[in-house]
């Protein structure tokens, strides 16, 4: 994503405002909505069927009462979300989530919640089913049957329709047309016709056992559309709840409770509170079993937490002094001390509710498409309507079926699928990503996903864990390997350097170590076990008088062409050997690489070390020599990214460090490992929260999977309405099937995103 000079400027005089929209059926509601504040000067809206929301984006010089009152004016209800709280208990203790309430999204399904709409179904199922079969099966038919029908039919497509109607009616109040007016005409029609020609002509139903053409009444159908449409509204509402229930998982994470440490009487001691009044700077006790109740860094002891409901990874990271832990995982062994550094809606566990919603309220440039056709598409169907039932009039005479055919137009044609095509996708694919530790930042990004080529891996910390481990002890003297690591490691455990405790965790059982000295640059002293030990630096041996040889510097000169970073280690003034550490490669580095490939992309090494160094650890992963881009300072990065670009690649970079946040700016995808730092997660497009590379295969995998998955939906919706709409026409299609196949494309749709729930299981 490559950022323009006007677009800061831009963003400054802009805002953000969030709306939850009530009335909303379906996307010619969407596109309606879009439009009317899209005519505010300099305002731009995203507007969420399933989520019934609006990201708009606006200028200064419009109030948030311009937009509610411009949403309200187009016929639906409006109001500003309400302000987001921090992932913790609320005050009645239990969790709040991020800007969403507990259940929040069951609000989701237009035309109600399915809670609002079981006891209009199960009237519509109980009265509907008598009026279909006495209807339809003439042995059951009795002396003026059509009076019965009349009465069971009229609570169905009163009552149980009230919704298509009072959408229809609102919208037709300003002079607009959607779904529901479709429904609500086709629906009316038939009872209305069918009413008068019960009224016109009492006696119609007076005989039992008639032919089916002997009659003209449409009662059944009526009642059989809307019990059908209800159906399917009612599976769309329990399905696109269970779409949004990862993320409202993963807001209800957060811890209820902490106990912090106070000052009383001169003595520490333990508090609970709620987690959500801790401030920064608080420490509070963490023990086994419980969950970490902010981001923080421990201050005392020693354990092993488990991070996989943050960043999908099972196996537990050991943690200790000085290391960072993040609220909302869960302590699995010994008793911690964290000191608070972020607390409520700064956490990573609120800073991912947010990029989820975000991603989920977004729209995906492709659904631009589906909004484009909704707007246009209820008004044509109308005409569409009225010119079959005049078509069948003039060619053939026969009112019945002139009707019939136009009002299974009107049922067939319903745009509903059309709306839910790309929302319960994206909301389906991020809330799976979030629970994977995967972070879709836009809907755009799916785009992206698709059309990148080439991936660029940042090698410290990305490919390479970025920490030192010892690979190899060169013996330059009389001492044994294992007693040259052993010595150099009791010289180094004294000393804070991150080399110097990668050398003493490779020998855990050496000896201690006295009259410990160092000094910065250079190397460290001490006396191990009656001998003096030095470490270090060639020119900090030599200030102590100790010789290199020729023969020692050319050991020197093997390790480092081998990639290795060497430490002198000499006994009592003379060299006993070479320590080589190199920065290790992550397990899962290889295997990740090799499914990038078959991802089709082609992997590249960008680091700041030598060539040397660089060509072994792409060799270790399967990059190819070519591929690798050594000797690159920080700023030359995005540099190395825009070359690739100019050469007609589409680039994804991946990288977790401040150094690497302008390169993935820069790349047309950005991937930030979430281990990284706060500045290459918000320049990043994608974030993974763990430190693996196999989730950046896994991120690009489940991204372009939920762009096909839209892709689906949209084909099949189009294909519907294309194929059913003249089929209806041509009087092939009796509106009753026609309302069970509408109903059942809908949910169609939903079943087909919701299948993205088992990804990566």
């Amino acid at each position: 994503m490559t950022t323009e000079p006007d677009v800061a400027e831009a963003a400054a005089t802009t805002r953000t405002v969030e709306l939850d929209i009530q009335g909303m059926t379906c996307a010619s509601c969407v596109g309606r909505v879009e439009r009317k504040l899209g005519k505010l000067d300099g305002v731009e809206a995203s507007v969420n069927l399933p989520l019934e929301s609006a990201v708009v984006t606006a200028p200064a010089h419009i109030s948030d009462e311009d937009i509610v009152n411009t949403v309200n004016a187009t016929g639906y209800t409006a109001q500003l979300k309400k302000p987001q709280h921090a992932p913790g208990p609320s005050s009645d203790g239990e969790p709040a989530a991020d800007g969403l309430e507990a259940g929040g999204h069951e609000h989701m399904s237009h035309g109600g919640t399915a809670t609002q709409l079981r006891p209009r179904l199960i009237t519509a199922a109980v009265l509907t089913v008598p009026v279909f079969l006495i209807s339809m099966i003439p042995a059951l038919q009795f002396p003026h049957w059509g009076w019965v029908v009349l009465a069971l039919s009229t609570p169905v497509v009163t009552w149980s329709a009230w919704s298509f109607h009072k959408a229809a009616a609102i919208n037709a109040r300003h002079y607009s047309s959607t779904m529901d007016t479709l429904v609500s005409i086709g629906v009316t029609a038939a009872y209305l016709f069918s009413l008068g020609q019960l009224l016109a002509d009492p006696m119609v139903t007076a005989h039992v056992g008639m032919d089916m053409s002997a009659h003209a009444l449409y009662f059944e159908v009526a009642a059989v559309v809307v019990t059908f449409l209800l159906l399917g509204r009612y599976l769309e509402a329990n399905a696109k709840q269970r779409a949004g229930d990862a993320l409202k998982s993963l807001l209800n994470l957060g811890a209820k409770d902490a106990t912090v440490l106070r000052e009383r009487n001169g003595e520490r001691v333990e508090v609970k509170v709620p987690a959500s009044s801790l401030v920064h700077g608080d420490e509070f006790v963490v023990r086994p079993g419980e969950k970490i109740a902010t981001d923080g860094f421990v201050v005392d002891g020693r354990s092993a937490v488990d991070t996989s409901l943050i960043t999908g990874e099972s196996l537990p990271v050991e943690v200790g002094p000085d290391s960072t832990v993040t609220g909302a995982t869960i302590n699995t062994s010994g008793r911690l001390i964290v000191r608070a550094t972020r607390v409520g809606s700064e956490t990573t566990l609120a800073q991912m509710g947010r990029l989820v919603s975000q991603a989920q309220s977004g729209k995906a440039p492709i659904a631009r498409l589906a909004d484009r056709i909704s707007a246009v598409f209820v008004p044509v169907v109308l005409v569409i309507a009225v010119l079959t039932f005049v078509a069948w009039i003039v060619f053939s005479g026969d009112v019945q079926a002139a009707f019939t055919a136009a009002v299974a137009v009107l049922v067939i044609a319903c745009p509903c699928a059309l709306g839910l095509a790309t929302p319960t996708a994206l909301l389906t694919g991020t809330g799976r990503g979030a629970q994977l530790g995967i972070l879709i930042r836009g809907p755009q990004v799916l785009e992206d996903t698709r059309t990148v080529d080439t991936i660029v891996l940042d090698k410290t910390g990305t490919v390479t864990s970025g920490k030192l481990a010892v690979t190899d002890v060169v013996v330059l003297g009389s001492h044994g390997r294992d007693e040259v690591l052993a010595l150099a490691a009791a010289v180094e455990s004294a000393s804070e350097h991150p080399i110097a405790q990668a050398i003493a965790a490779a020998s855990p059982g050496h000896p201690r170590v006295s009259d410990f000295t160092s000094s910065a640059g250079g190397g460290v002293r001490g006396t191990v076990e009656g001998s003096t030990v030095l470490a270090g630096r060639a020119g900090w041996l030599e200030e102590n008088d100790v010789v290199i040889t020729d023969a020692h510097r050319s050991a020197l000169s093997a390790a480092q062409e081998a990639g290795s970073t060497a430490i002198w280690v000499a006994v009592n003034g003379e060299v006993a050997g070479l320590v080589s550490l190199q920065d290790t490669v992550k397990e899962s580095s290889a295997a990740a690489i090799a499914r990038l490939k078959e991802l089709g992309l082609r992997p590249m090494l960008l680091t700041g070390d030598n060539a040397a160094v660089a060509r072994k650890i792409a060799a270790e992963v399967g990059i190819a020599p070519e591929d690798v881009m050594a000797d690159v300072l920080p700023e030359g990065k995005v540099d190395a990214v825009k070359r690739l670009q100019s050469g007609g690649a589409t680039v994804a970079m991946a990288g977790d460090g401040v150094n690497d946040a302008a390169a993935l700016a820069q790349a047309d995808l950005g991937i930030a490992m979430g281990s990284g730092t706060d500045v290459a997660i918000e320049a990043a497009d994608l974030t993974v929260m763990g430190n693996s590379l196999e989730q950046v295969a896994q991120a690009i995998e489940l991204s372009r999977k939920t762009l096909g998955t839209i892709k689906a939906n949209l084909f099949w919706a189009f294909f519907y309405n294309t194929i059913g709409i003249p089929v209806a026409a041509l009087g092939l299609l009796n509106p009753m099937i026609a309302g069970a196949a509408m109903a059942a494309s809908s949910v169609l749709v939903v079943a087909n995103s919701l299948r993205l729930r088992r990804f990566g299981k």
